[in-house]
């Protein structure tokens, strides 16, 4: 009797012990995973990625610089500088109407004189249009080049004194021929924004009251060399 008691007994013991067991697994196994959340997502973005050569209009403004020779015997130049106004008229891909605006001011190196005129104030104005082509280009920039001819203005005496230009082996103030040759390096900033440089080779006839003189390279003093600096900006509408 007291056997089979303590059978039963040890029989009880195992069978609590195993249903301990089950429930702990059970347990565990319904217990939820914790899971981690991002804390964010990066997203790359171009700001290029919307660039295309298809504008109809675009217009730049830049700080400009200039070299002059302010007489046909001077041989002090005159670096000057002012801004410089271009727009674009694309007809094609490639193939555009250009015109520029550029007011250039600064001293001048002066001929000895009587009159102890120093350094006076020059300007000149170049108004021109002419043919623009689209070279190399993609998304990070372009190459550009265009001629341009028309005309300028130069203002030679206002600062003279009243005295005649030639005391000072200056031009008498004057409109002359004009010609423009070069181009743009341009950066793309945005799909409309672009910064942009402009080198250009100038070319002025001033000689009303002068001959204008050639040196033994055949090159005249007139070919002076231009350079602005500043943004252009794309106008949305297509070609």
């Amino acid at each position: 009797m007291v056997m089979r008691l303590k059978v039963s007994f040890f029989s009880s013991l195992v069978a609590v012990a195993a249903l301990a067991a089950c429930a702990g697994s059970c347990g565990q196994a319904q217990t939820p995973t914790p899971q981690t959340t991002a804390n964010g997502t990066y997203i790359a973005s171009d700001p290029l990625a919307n660039v295309r050569y298809d504008n109809r209009y675009d217009v730049s403004l830049g700080m400009a610089y200039g070299h002059i020779k302010a007489g046909p015997t001077l041989l002090q130049g005159a670096n000057l500088g002012g801004l410089d106004l271009e727009g674009s008229y694309w007809l094609s891909k490639h193939w555009g109407l250009e015109g520029t605006g550029r007011d250039y001011v600064g001293t001048s190196g002066a001929a000895v004189n009587d009159l102890s005129i120093k350094g006076p104030f020059v300007d000149q104005y170049i108004f021109a249009a002419g043919a623009e082509w689209l070279g190399p280009h993609n998304k990070h920039g372009a190459l550009i080049a265009h001629a341009m001819a028309g005309g300028a203005y130069g203002d030679f005496q206002h600062d003279l004194r009243g005295a005649n230009p030639s005391v000072v082996d200056f031009y008498n103030n004057q409109f002359a021929p004009a010609a423009v040759f070069g181009g743009h390096f341009d950066l793309n900033r945005s799909p409309n924004w672009v910064f942009r440089v402009t080198p250009d080779a100038l070319f002025t006839l001033y000689n009303a009251n002068y001959n204008t003189p050639t040196s033994t390279a055949g090159a005249r003093t007139n070919w002076n060399f231009g350079l602005s600096v500043g943004v252009e900006y794309k106008f949305k509408k297509k070609r």
